[in-house]
Parts: structure tokens; C-alpha cells; sequence
């Protein structure tokens, strides 16, 4: 296949695809001409609500692909939704979840998409392709040019986070734990789902209850730290520009320059994607029977010391980044959509959202900005700058966070630095999860 793309400018891209005009001016769903994705639409609902869907993973999927797909490009659409909720990501959870708690799914279809994502194995699928081909296909020119310098802010920025959250947790009658695992921790871990989604499954396995107790508590301080996180980059950019010593108005360092690589895309090498993929999942798995840490903390592990000894094969590497993103680009909605079903509790969300819980949040992103800020000026970055990557784009919803943070900041070109921080900071979250519950 020899499409060339950048994997750097992927979701930015994919994001303009998906539900926008061609140049021949036909509007598009899920990269295909609105009439036929309402056809495939129609389709769907009229074999599930008639009781024809088929059973297992043919008919799960379908319908959390297309329904996920649909509800995914209103909330990309949606005023205020977009801009400050996480668009498309949060409409999909959400709008699922409201399907079930008001009865519109078939029981039958509910059960079977519970056990596709469950059981069935579709949500580890996923975390396995994300984990895999996010850290192999990170560009190893910014991690040599930048070097472990940058992981000082991001330290920063968690500590700061941790801090700031435990503060104000303790002065609105928040415990410890409840201010750092249900709170700090979603918020920092990378998004939905690289991060609230497999810390769920975490903390379900560390601590009891079943995962959707806990991501129903996550969801909510995930959405709102993004809000915060997005409010939070434009004021920075205001700061820097009444404060210009404090910014290096787009660049993370004096000297510093980035250029994009590209690559094609290649169908044999996403096989050999798939196949690494579910390698490292299956020795994180192997090895979790016997060590203390949790299969996703330990493959991330695994994935991470492969990346940086260079050992891996370019043709793997390649095609592990290929995978990711083709799962990325075609099944994050179904995912989320499966999440909502699945995982979501719209009663708990809602009791979670009250004043204290609110002003928890935001100061753990306040916290992140003035933590990644200050060590990141001690290793040589403008402050501004580096709160924004190093801080905001830890603490907003990872992919189309880091989309919406630098855009408020009107400083995209800092993308390599944001999904450093979504990637490979979010791995370092679920890692420390899993660290740390034994502790609090």
C-alpha cells in the first residue's frame, strides 16, 4: 500500500477525514459518502430491533461500530462538546450508557456486546495493539534529541499533580486515596483508552469490585480534567505572551528543531504488527502469574526496554505502529460505544459530579501545569511550553486532548512532545497505579 502518512500527524489526519467535506463537496462518515453509511446504518437497526443481529462478535461489533462511528462524528460537531468535553469520545461513552440505563439496547444485544468486551476479549485486543505499537512506534529522533531531559517535567507534572489534588482532596473531605486513585490518576493516565479504561481493569484486579464500578468513578474526573486542561492552555498563552521570558512561543527549547518522518503503509507488515501485539500481551500475562504487577504494567515494561535497546526488527516496529493505528482509526468509537455498555454506570457518574469532586480536579491539572513548569525550566525548557506538554497534555484525554490543549495554546507544532507525554507518561501512570495501591 503505498500511502504515505505521517504517524506523528495520524489522528490529526484521520480527525479531518471522518465526517467532513471531499473535494467533490459530498459529506462523509467513517471515511464513506453519508448515503451509504446510513445504509449500513438502516441495516443495522433493522436487524436489531427486529432480532436478527447475529449473535457473538459479528453482531457486537457491528453495532458498536457503526453506532460508535455515528455517535463519535456528532460529538466531533457538537458545540462545546468538541471543544472543551473530548468530542466524539465522550458522546460515544455516554450516549451508549444512556442507551442502556433507558432500555432503547435489546437486553440480548447488551449482554452480548458485555461479553464480547469482557469475555470475548475485544477490550484487551485493543490495550494490546495501543500498548505495542504506541511506544515501539514512538520517533526515536525526538527521544534521542530531547533524551530522558523530558521525563523531568513529566515527573514534575505528576508530582505537582499529586501534591496540588491531596491539598485540596483533604480540604473538601476527600481521603488520600480517593484524591490520588480515583481522581489523580485518570486524569494523568493518558486518556480513555490507554488510560482509564486498563487502570479499571487494575484496580478490579488489585482491589475487588468489577472493573465498570470503577471506571463509572474514572470517567467523570477524566472529562473534567480535559475541560480544565483545554481552559487552562489558553490562559498559558495569554501568560506567555504578557510574560515572553516565560515562553519559547512554540519552541520547547532554544535550538531545537523537529521534522516529521514518514513512512508507507504496508498490509504484510500490519500482520506482523498484529502477531507482536499479541506476543507481548501474552508474556505480560505469562509473566503477571508470578510477578506482583499487573499484565498491561509489565508489558509496558517489556515494550519500553525493547524501544530503547533497539532490539526489535524495523519491519516489526514498523508494522506494530501500522496496527495501532489501523485499530486506532477504525475501532476507538466501537471501543468507547463497547465501553459505555459494558463499563458505564450513568448513576454513579452522576453522584461522583459534585463541587468537591470539581474543585479536586482542577487542581490536580493545576497542579500538573506548575510541577512540569518549574522542573522543566530546571532542564532548560521554557516554563510555558512545558507545562503545556510536559503538564496539560499528561492531564487532558490523550489523543484528542492533546488536539484540542495545543490548539488552545495555538502551539501545534509542540504534537511530537504532546504524545510523548500521552504515550509513553500514560504507560508511566498505569505502571504507578499498579505501584502504588499497595501503599495507600
Amino acid at each position: 500500500m503505498g500511502q504515505a502518512a505521517s504517524t506523528l500527524s495520524y489522528k490529526g489526519e484521520k480527525a479531518k477525514e471522518n465526517g467532513t467535506f471531499t473535494k467533490e463537496g459530498s459529506l462523509r462518515i467513517f471515511n464513506m459518502p453519508i448515503l451509504w453509511f446510513l445504509i449500513f446504518t438502516g441495516i443495522t437497526l433493522a436487524s436489531l430491533y427486529t432480532g436478527n443481529l447475529p449473535g457473538g462478535m459479528i453482531g457486537s461489533l457491528l453495532v458498536m461500530m457503526v453506532l460508535g462511528e455515528l455517535f463519535g462524528w456528532v460529538g466531533d460537531r457538537t458545540p462545546i462538546v468538541k471543544t472543551f468535553l473530548g468530542g466524539g469520545a465522550i458522546i460515544a461513552i455516554f450516549g451508549s450508557a444512556f442507551m442502556v440505563y433507558a432500555g432503547l439496547l435489546p437486553e440480548a444485544t447488551v449482554t452480548s456486546m458485555t461479553d464480547f468486551m469482557k469475555t470475548g476479549g475485544f477490550l484487551n485486543f485493543y490495550i494490546a495493539a495501543l500498548i505495542t505499537g504506541s511506544i515501539l512506534g514512538m520517533n526515536s529522533k525526538v527521544l534521542v534529541k530531547v533524551g530522558l531531559r523530558y521525563f523531568l517535567p513529566i515527573f514534575g507534572a505528576v508530582a505537582g499533580a499529586v501534591i496540588v489534588a491531596g491539598i485540596f482532596g483533604s480540604l473538601v473531605g476527600f481521603t488520600l486515596k480517593e484524591a490520588i486513585l480515583v481522581i489523580t490518576m485518570p486524569i494523568m493516565g493518558g486518556g480513555m483508552g490507554a488510560g482509564a479504561v486498563p487502570m479499571s481493569q487494575i484496580y478490579s484486579e488489585m482491589m475487588g469490585n468489577d472493573p465498570s464500578y470503577y471506571i463509572s468513578m474514572l470517567v467523570p474526573a477524566l472529562a473534567l480534567g480535559n475541560v480544565f486542561a483545554i481552559i487552562l492552555a489558553s490562559v498559558l498563552d495569554i501568560i506567555g505572551k504578557k510574560v515572553p521570558s516565560l515562553s519559547g512561543n512554540g519552541q520547547l527549547m532554544k535550538g531545537f528543531t523537529y521534522e516529521k518522518t514518514k513512512q508507507k503503509y504496508n498490509i504484510e507488515k500490519m500482520g506482523v504488527g498484529l502477531l507482536a501485539a499479541l506476543t507481548f500481551f501474552t508474556v505480560g500475562t505469562l509473566l503477571g502469574s508470578f510477578l506482583p504487577l499487573h499484565p498491561y504494567a509489565i508489558m509496558i515494561i517489556l515494550v519500553a526496554v525493547a524501544k530503547i535497546s533497539n532490539i526489535i526488527p524495523q519491519n516489526v516496529v514498523e508494522g506494530a505502529s501500522q496496527w495501532y493505528q489501523f485499530v486506532a482509526s477504525n475501532w476507538t468509537f466501537a471501543l468507547l460505544f463497547g465501553i459505555g455498555v459494558a463499563y458505564t454506570d450513568l448513576n454513579t457518574v452522576l453522584e461522583a459530579l459534585t463541587l468537591q469532586y470539581i474543585l479536586t480536579v482542577f487542581g490536580v491539572v493545576l497542579g500538573a501545569i506548575i510541577g512540569a513548569a518549574i522542573l522543566g525550566k530546571l532542564v532548560g525548557f521554557y516554563p510555558i511550553e512545558a507545562a503545556i506538554t510536559a503538564g496539560l497534555c499528561m492531564a487532558n484525554m490523550g489523543g484528542t486532548g492533546d488536539v484540542a490543549v495545543l490548539s488552545a495554546s495555538k502551539r501545534m507544532e509542540l504534537m511530537p512532545f504532546a504524545q510523548i507525554s500521552s504515550r509513553l507518561g500514560g504507560a508511566l501512570i498505569l505502571l504507578l497505579a499498579g505501584l502504588i495501591i499497595p501503599l495507600l
